[in-house]
């Protein structure tokens, strides 16, 4: 199934531009798909690299104008895919973009470990930066009708939305893919560059987040489990967000002295991501952690469809010591907050006391089967 990207629209609206476009996103989430529509649209235009190609990773080590310009030729686009192998990379995108004229250039990578910020030289004033999610709503609002979009939404919730489920037929393949994916794909780019101990305790920590969608995470406790000292375990989890494969809320505090500001939950961007990792693909009527998955999927929508229409707010959840909570809190460039309660089952559910008299101006909302479409996908 040939499911349209949006962010394909929005990157041949830079093209032409003297600028780097970096295309960042998990491994098997569509990028060097997407980027083999644009050079095939374009054609001519185009020089694609493979940065894992250890003959390119040569070519493009000898940082030369005069290389370059030999290389590029008369290319007005020039794609290197997986660019984050390519060792010192933001040097060598500086130097092309510098010395170069009238090109565009677009680096994909699976982590922003050397990608956005390489060797510590970024490319201010010269990139774009983009993030590709795996599959969003949105994207599906486009080819599926409300009843469609009902009735898949379990399968969703449970397997997930990375792109090549579309291929797969059967609950098994889909099971088995999303495992591999797991074991095979995800940690690669830290195992390959970063100091890691070893792919075991990556998983046993993703492992014991799985478990713990949703509610406060110690890493002094994740520690004591996997036998590791809290520093390690706050890189670990760093490298994991850098990755694209989980990401933090930290505690919203503005007013209340009462209100939790220092701990931190930490979310899967796939629901099948985490299922896999807890080897839990149950139906939803045979699960207790519904509420868990149906938070967690909204969350990760909400920011797949901010992030396409180019919306970047602050997320946060909210607490206070005496357990009033919301679960996810927007903060824009104004400082204007709106809250979000995600409910599985329709409740009435009243905005909390002391948040309510701390943010009077502030929006809440209830997500509910009922509305949750109204907040991920177009109006």
């Amino acid at each position: 199934m040939n499911i349209p990207r949006t962010l394909e629209k929005t990157l041949e609206g830079q093209l032409g531009k003297q600028k780097v476009i970096m295309l960042c996103g998990t491994r098997r989430v569509g990028k060097t798909t997407l980027i083999q529509k644009i050079a095939e649209k374009h054609k001519d235009d185009v020089l694609l690299l493979l940065g894992e190609d250890m003959q390119v990773v040569s070519i493009l080590q000898q940082r030369t104008i005069a290389n370059y310009q030999r290389l590029v030729r008369n290319k007005k686009i020039v794609i290197i895919d997986e660019a984050q192998a390519v060792p010192g990379i933001g040097q060598v995108l500086k130097l092309m973009i510098d010395n170069i004229k009238g090109m565009t250039i677009i680096a994909t990578g699976s982590s922003s470990l050397d990608l956005v910020n390489a060797a510590g030289e970024p490319l201010v004033g010269r990139q774009l930066v983009y993030q590709l999610y795996p599959i969003a709503q949105v994207e599906l609002s486009a080819m599926e009708d409300l009843l469609t979009t009902t009735t898949n939404l379990e399968q969703r919730l449970i397997y997930g939305s990375y792109p090549e489920l579309w291929q797969l037929s059967t609950i098994e393949e889909k099971e088995n893919y999303l495992k591999s994916l797991v074991s095979s794909y995800l940690l690669k780019d830290i195992l390959i560059y970063e100091n890691v101990k070893g792919a075991n305790l990556l998983y046993k920590l993703l492992q014991l987040l799985a478990f713990q969608i949703g509610s406060e995470v110690s890493t002094v406790e994740l520690g004591k489990t996997l036998q590791l000292n809290k520093i390690t375990v706050d890189r670990y989890l760093d490298l994991l967000a850098k990755v694209f494969i989980i990401y933090p809320l930290s505690g919203y505090s503005n007013n209340l002295r009462k209100e939790v500001s220092k701990s931190k939950k930490w979310f899967f961007y796939d629901n099948g991501i985490r299922n896999a990792l807890i080897n839990n693909f149950s139906p939803l009527q045979n699960r207790n952690d519904v509420g868990q998955l149906w938070e967690q999927y909204f969350l990760s929508e909400r920011m797949k469809f901010n992030s396409y229409r180019g919306y970047d707010p602050q997320y946060y959840f909210w607490r206070t010591y005496d357990q009033q909570e919301l679960d996810l809190i927007e903060v824009n460039n104004r400082q204007e907050l709106t809250a979000y309660e995600c409910k599985w089952k329709e409740k009435n559910v009243r905005i909390p006391t002391a948040f309510g008299k701390a943010y009077p101006t502030a929006t809440f909302n209830t997500i509910t089967l009922s509305n949750y479409l109204d907040f991920i996908t177009a109006t």
